[in-house]
């Protein structure tokens, strides 16, 4: 029973490009996404941060001095 012609491997070869081509526009268009999610969590983030700031009653000086003298501290207990 005959399934028709069989196909050349310039044919194949020019399938598998074809292929090839649409997986590498899917995996930009992927990354794409990807980043804007990842932006979206990082405005996010710092929208959390920027509250916690605004209700913590601490100046944003004060806020910067505290986490330099925590990272300090904690720079001093990892060594």
């Amino acid at each position: 029973m005959a399934r028709g012609p069989r196909k050349t491997l310039e044919e194949k070869i020019a399938e598998k490009e074809e292929v090839i081509e649409a997986l590498q526009i899917r995996i930009k268009a992927e990354q794409s996404e990807l980043e804007a999610l990842y932006t979206e969590k990082k405005l996010k983030d710092l929208e959390s941060l920027d509250e916690l700031i605004k209700t913590s009653g601490l100046s944003e000086e004060e806020v910067f001095e505290a986490l330099q003298n925590y990272t300090r501290l904690k720079e001093k207990n990892v060594s």
